[in-house]
C-alpha cells in the first residue's frame, strides 16, 4: 500500500495531489466493493479502539484548533459545533461500533421474480463508488463518514473545514490505523491533506469521473456553492429553516419540554429549531410561558405582534426571519390559525428538512404528519432527534432533502444503489 499523501506547502501541485488522491481511492473502492463483512468490521472495530487509545491526542489537536478560531472571533455557536471533548470523543466511537454492528446492505437482494419467459431478474445492493464529504467545523463527521462509507463497501475523500484541520488529521489517522490492521487499502478513507480552498472545486469537478456522489455538510453558502457547481450527483439540504408547531391539544408541560430542547440543546446544529408557531386557540394558555422560558434560557425571541405583547423583550420579526437558519441561539415566533395555517406557513417559509408537531390530538397529528413534505416530520418529539444516530444508523454523514434516492439521515443502506441480475437458461429476445 502507497503511503498517505503529505500536505503541500503551496498550492502549485494541487491538481495533481488531488487527481492522486481520487485515484487512489477510486482503486480502493474497487477493493471494497468485493471486501467480505468480517473484514469490513474488523477494520471498524479497529477504528472504535483506536479513537479511544488516541483521546488525548484527538483533544489536544482540537484544543488548538478552538484556540485559533476563538481568536478569529468564531462565534459560540460556531466553537461549540467544533469543539470536542471526552463525551464527543466517546461518543464518536460508540456510533463507529453502532455502525459495525449494522447488516452490511452490500449484495442484499431487495426484490427478485420471474418472467412468463423463465429468466430470474434480482435487484441487489450495490456501492456507489467513491463517495466526496466536504464538510465544515465539525470533525467528528470525520469519523462518521469513514465508518458509513467503509461499511457500505465505499471510498470517501474527506474534505475537512479550515477550522478544523488538526482535529480531522488526528481523528482520520485512527481511521487508518483501523484500514491497516484489517488489512483494507489505506486509500479507501483519504483526507485532503491542505487548506488550500481550490481542493473544494477540484472535488466539485469530479476529478475525471472519479468522484460518484459528493455530500456537503456545512452553512448555506458551502452548500450552495457544491450545488451550483457540482459535476456529480449531490446529496445535500441548503439549509434547516425548521418549525415546531404547538396544537390547541398541547400539553403547556410537554411544549416546554420539546421547545426548550428544540431550539437550546444545540442552537447550531441542523435540527435545532428555528420558527415557533402558536395555534392561537392556544395563545392565552401557551404563549407567555414559551416566550419567557426562551428569554429566560438566553434565547433571543423575534416575534409578530401577538409574540411581542406576550413581554416586552421580544424583538420585531422582519419578513427574513421567517425564513433564517440562525444557527445560534435566535428563533421567530408566531400566532396561527389552526394546522392548516402552519402548514402552509411551513411550506412557505421552511426547507424540507424538519419539521415537528406538538399535540393530544391523533386526528391533527396525522394531518401534520401527511401533510408537510419535510424530509423528517415528528409528533411530540424534538427537531433536534434528525440525526443518523438518532434513527438508529449509528452516524449520518448528512441530512439529505432531495427527493431522488436518499432522504433524511444518509447512513449506510442510503450510500447504496442496486444493479439488477438476470439468470436465463439461453433465452432470446424475439
Amino acid at each position: 500500500m502507497s503511503a498517505p499523501l503529505k500536505a503541500l506547502d503551496g498550492a502549485s501541485d494541487l491538481p495533481s495531489l488531488m487527481t492522486e488522491l481520487a485515484a487512489g481511492a477510486r482503486r480502493a473502492a474497487r477493493m471494497l466493493a468485493l471486501a467480505p463483512t468480517k473484514k469490513k468490521n474488523d477494520a471498524l472495530a479497529a477504528m472504535a479502539a483506536a479513537v479511544r487509545a488516541n483521546a488525548a491526542k484527538i483533544l489536544a489537536a482540537n484544543a488548538e484548533d478552538v484556540a485559533e478560531s476563538k481568536t478569529g472571533g468564531a462565534t459560540d455557536a460556531f466553537v461549540d459545533r467544533l469543539t470536542l471533548n471526552e463525551t464527543r470523543i466517546a461518543a464518536m466511537a460508540d456510533g463507529i461500533d453502532v455502525v459495525r454492528r449494522i447488516d452490511d446492505p452490500v449484495g442484499v437482494v431487495t426484490e427478485n421474480w420471474t418472467r412468463p419467459n423463465g429468466m430470474t431478474i434480482e435487484r441487489v445492493r450495490v456501492p456507489l463508488g467513491v463517495v466526496a464529504v466536504i464538510f465544515e467545523s465539525r470533525p467528528n463527521v470525520a469519523a462518521d463518514a469513514g465508518a458509513l462509507c467503509l461499511k457500505s463497501g465505499n471510498a470517501v475523500i474527506l474534505r475537512g473545514g479550515s477550522d478544523s484541520f488538526r482535529s480531522c488529521r488526528a481523528i482520520h489517522e485512527c481511521l487508518v490505523e483501523g484500514l491497516r490492521k484489517a488489512g483494507l487499502p489505506e486509500h479507501a478513507i483519504a483526507l485532503v491533506p491542505t487548506r488550500d480552498r481550490s481542493a473544494v472545486g477540484l472535488l466539485l469537478s469530479g476529478l475525471n469521473g472519479s468522484v460518484d456522489v459528493i455530500v456537503p455538510r456545512g452553512g448555506k453558502s458551502l452548500v450552495a456553492r457544491v450545488q451550483d457547481e457540482a459535476r456529480v450527483p449531490v446529496f445535500a439540504h441548503l439549509e434547516g429553516v425548521n418549525h415546531v408547531y404547538i396544537d390547541k391539544a398541547a400539553s403547556l408541560e410537554m411544549s416546554k419540554t420539546i421547545v426548550l430542547n428544540a431550539k437550546m440543546r444545540r442552537p447550531g446544529v441542523c435540527g435545532a429549531a428555528e420558527n415557533l408557531l402558536i395555534d392561537k386557540a392556544a395563545a392565552a394558555t401557551q404563549l407567555k410561558p414559551l416566550v419567557t422560558m426562551l428569554l429566560d434560557a438566553n434565547c433571543e425571541v423575534r416575534g409578530d405582534d401577538a409574540v411581542q405583547k406576550a413581554d416586552a423583550r421580544v424583538k420585531p420579526a422582519t419578513e427574513e426571519d421567517w425564513s433564517t437558519e440562525y444557527e445560534d441561539a435566535i428563533i421567530s415566533a408566531r400566532v396561527v390559525d389552526g394546522v392548516d395555517d402552519a402548514i402552509a406557513l411551513i411550506a412557505r417559509y421552511g426547507s424540507q428538512h424538519t419539521d415537528a408537531i406538538v399535540t393530544e390530538d391523533k386526528a391533527t397529528a396525522e394531518k401534520f404528519l401527511n401533510e408537510v413534505d419535510s424530509a423528517i416530520v415528528l409528533h411530540n418529539a424534538s427537531t433536534q432527534f434528525a440525526d443518523g444516530g438518532e434513527f438508529g444508523f449509528g452516524a449520518e454523514i448528512g441530512i439529505a432533502t432531495g427527493k431522488f434516492h436518499a432522504r433524511g439521515p444518509v447512513g449506510v443502506e442510503q450510500l447504496t444503489s442496486f444493479k439488477y441480475r438476470i439468470h436465463g437458461t439461453g433465452q432470446t429476445r424475439p
